[in-house]
């Protein structure tokens, strides 16, 4: 005889409960969700096509050119890799697409950023605020990417909002943890002095804890940089623009040749944006 445990332990409706209460946030924050959806929408449709995309592109690859010339200390390096690699994107006619993924990745970092550094200075500051947002941390890293779709577009629609609302929850955990990581790390005796010489607690905080962590929280800017880029692909399953899209169409129709350039493109971005950022971190770090 084989014993049935669901006729003991009644099937706990869990898949129910998540259902109704998606259901109940949805309409009742919809006057929160909605304004955020188009306001949102309308500042990343400005930032991408009147901003980024009136940029002409040979001005734009000589920007960012720049701007990796000195932030790698006046080396050739990456400023010939950025003028190669981006000039390749805008041969094979993805410019307009890429803008797209800047512009998410742009908008989900600095919300990743404007919300975990302080979260990770709070978590420094209290071992209560630790012991709580640390388990949140972990489920947030621990769950996998394609699930943050699911109440995005529940509580947001469609398109580029939701992947960065997706985005944003996927990659603000590396920004909290190197924050606390970093300022825990500072030296007791500068602390110590410190608070010999009477400094408040924002003094502490922003003249010797800040800058003294400096490297270690842009590592975790890094990360989370690196993050938000990881999700252009995923983000493109629920209408997020950019070079994302068109792996997935090339996926979703077999075309290995689409597909591959457009996964170029967004190599060739990962790159610039990494060793940008990680320069930027050593400039940091040796000042």
């Amino acid at each position: 005889m084989v014993l049935n445990i669901s006729s003991i332990v009644p099937r706990i409706p869990v898949s129910e409960g998540v259902t109704d209460a998606v259901r109940w946030i949805t309409d009742t924050f919809s006057f929160l969700f909605n304004p955020i959806k188009q306001h949102f929408g309308n500042l990343m449709e400005f930032i991408s096509e009147t901003v980024l995309m009136n940029i002409p592109p040979f001005v734009f690859i000589l920007l960012i050119a720049v701007i990796a010339f000195f932030i790698t200390g006046k080396k050739l390096g990456l400023a010939a890799f950025s003028i190669v690699g981006l000039w390749f994107v805008y041969n094979q006619g993805y410019w307009d697409q890429m803008m797209n993924t800047i512009t998410l990745v742009i908008v989900a970092s600095l919300l990743s950023i404007i919300i975990g550094v302080p979260v990770g200075i709070l978590m420094s500051k209290s071992k209560i605020a630790e012991t709580i947002i640390t388990p949140i941390l972990d489920f947030m890293q621990t769950m996998p990417a394609f699930v943050y779709l699911i109440p995005a577009v529940a509580f947001f629609g469609i398109g580029m909002v939701p992947g960065v609302i997706a985005s944003l929850i996927f990659a603000t955990p590396p920004t909290v943890r190197f924050t606390n990581l970093g300022i825990r790390q500072v030296s007791a005796e500068l602390v110590e002095a410190a608070d010999a010489f009477g400094s408040t607690g924002s003094q502490k905080l922003f003249k010797v804890e800040l800058p003294m962590a400096r490297p270690t929280i842009m590592a975790g800017i890094n990360q989370t940089v690196m993050l938000s880029l990881s999700m252009v692909v995923i983000a493109s399953m629920i209408g997020a623009p950019g070079l994302g899209r068109e792996v997935l169409s090339a996926l979703q129709r077999s075309q290995v040749g689409p597909g591959f350039v457009s996964g170029v493109g967004i190599v060739i971005l990962a790159i610039v944006i990494d060793r940008m950022t990680q320069n930027l971190s050593k400039e940091k770090k040796s000042s």
